[in-house]
């Protein structure tokens, strides 16, 4: 069984850097019991992270989660998400409720708002300290925030005990490196990269393949490699078949040079300028 590298939180709580992502799964019910033996295999070869919400398949990718870490509860770090709608301290309760019942625990490790919604974020961080306080919640975060709506948050009462913030984060997706990522290390602010392959879309780049060449790799676990390298940096790519599973696994055993990072910083520019937080 694989020993997976962890960072550490604000709050001394270590997260694993490698993880499972569960976004489009639930969606379909005659792919669901490949889409729980996917991630049950992850667990199986020492995956110990596994991040949900409770938009992904209307409730029901947590309930796959459930049933792929059955018994193996307390050897899980499971990250769930509430929706901006339901994010007013009342909803923000309630629809963790909802997510520890799919999820059949009693916590949640890592409680994120999934991305900036109407609600006032005092009421959202009020919610996150009740929950933590009832012991339903072990630390909570944000989701989809850029600098500026960073800023607000660590200004509003409480806003420091914010953990990590999930954003957009690939080879293709860099403009976070000029101000979001920087404000973050600043603050131990863990970055939980989502669409680490960005969906599949970036595999045929020649750079990758080239790169790839040169260890013996896929795209893919060059891709994730990358991210991998990098000190606070968490990546949870989606894989819902068990050969993806490993294959994504395996990207933490290659290592990367500095001819390979000049390949790809000259294929996938950082970034030179401020831009606006990707989302998809």
């Amino acid at each position: 069984m694989r020993t997976i590298p962890v960072t550490t939180l604000p709050s001394g709580a270590k997260i694993p850097t490698f993880g499972l992502g569960t976004w489009r799964m639930g969606e379909n019910a005659r792919r669901r019991a490949e889409e729980v033996a996917a991630l049950s295999h992850g667990l199986a070869l020492g995956v110990t992270l596994i991040d949900t919400a409770e938009m992904y398949g209307d409730g029901e990718a947590e309930t796959i989660v459930a049933d792929a870490v059955g018994t193996r509860r307390d050897q899980v770090f499971i990250v769930s998400k509430v929706l901006p709608e339901n994010s007013s301290k009342r909803g923000t309760i309630a629809a963790c409720e909802r997510s520890l019942k799919r999820l059949k625990t009693d916590r949640i490790d890592l409680y994120l708002l999934h991305w900036r919604g109407s609600p006032p974020l005092r009421e959202t961080i009020d919610a996150f300290a009740s929950l933590a306080d009832a012991g339903k919640i072990l630390g909570w975060g944000v989701s989809n925030f850029d600098t500026g709506e960073m800023d607000e948050l660590i200004e509003t009462s409480g806003g420091s005990a914010c953990a990590t913030n999930q954003v957009l984060y690939n080879l293709t997706r860099r403009g976070i490196e000029f101000d979001l990522m920087p404000w973050c290390r600043k603050r131990k602010i863990s970055i939980m990269a989502y669409s680490p392959i960005e969906q599949g879309r970036m595999l045929n780049h020649a750079a990758l393949r080239e790169v790839g060449a040169r260890h013996n790799a896929t795209p893919a676990q060059v891709a994730l490699a990358w991210l991998s390298r990098q000190d606070g940096v968490i990546a949870i790519p989606k894989a819902s078949t068990l050969a993806h599973v490993e294959e994504d696994l395996a990207s933490l055993d290659l290592r990367l040079k500095g001819d390979d990072l000049a390949t790809l910083d000259k294929a996938f520019p950082p970034p030179a300028k401020a831009k606006p937080l990707d989302m998809l």
